[in-house]
């Protein structure tokens, strides 16, 4: 009974390796983020105005926020080498945003959704998935983000308590209580470097809120800074 086990282990590193090295590849050679303007910056966070972008997003029914992104990853993988109604092949950006469904799970969610942004030249028409991926696009309106950076790797280990953090520095800012209760997330946590690379990580905590470009994203409530 060992060697069925032990070949089931194998293919599950093989697997894990395989996909580590297309993530370093891919988003080594990445080259367009979505675009965005810094509205507020402080030491521990920022407020940033998103404009409207369309992502590719694939969700996962996983307690584990690590297993969530790789294997959304590796649906998203399929479709931007090919696996599309166009047989397109679409140029890796960065980052990679894992973005957690509010519930009871021990990362305080219920689920999650991995986000590919797609390259200017398929925002306006993006190849349609093959069903089996069971990937859908999804059109963001220009909107708010509060972000902090953290270093090193997203791990289930920390991604929570950098959530936290940044609730927190928020609590002590005119954006107290300015989460957007319009969001479908809890939270989002962005990755913009590969596995391999193991210094200089770059990773952050999204938090959608209330507000526009107009107003600098200051809801009605907040008074100025």
């Amino acid at each position: 009974m060992e060697k069925p086990r032990l070949k089931l282990e194998a293919l599950s590193i093989s697997v894990s390796l395989m996909l580590s090295l297309m993530m370093m590849v891919l988003v080594t050679e990445a080259t367009e983020s979505p675009q965005y303007t810094v509205v507020h910056s402080e030491t521990e966070f920022e407020i940033r105005v998103y404009r409207d972008s369309v992502w590719m997003s694939a969700p996962v029914n996983d307690l584990s926020f690590h297993q969530a992104t790789k294997f959304g990853f590796h649906r998203l993988f399929q479709y931007i080498q090919g696996a599309n109604l166009n047989f397109s092949r679409i140029p890796m950006t960065k980052p990679v945003l894992t973005s957690i469904v509010p519930g009871a799970g021990p990362l305080h969610s219920s689920g999650y959704v991995v986000h590919f942004y797609l390259p200017v030249k398929f925002q306006d028409s993006p190849p349609l998935p093959l069903p089996e991926l069971d990937l859908k696009p999804i059109s963001w309106p220009s909107h708010c983000v509060a972000v902090r950076k953290f270093s090193g790797f997203a791990r289930d280990s920390n991604v929570v308590k950098e959530a936290e953090k940044l609730a927190t520095s928020l609590g002590r800012s005119p954006w107290a209580n300015s989460t957007s209760a319009d969001s479908k997330y809890a939270y989002s946590v962005a990755q913009y470097d590969s596995p391999f690379r193991l210094i200089g990580r770059v990773n952050e905590v999204w938090f959608h809120i209330d507000g526009s470009e107009s107003n600098n994203c200051r809801s009605n409530a907040i008074a100025t800074y």
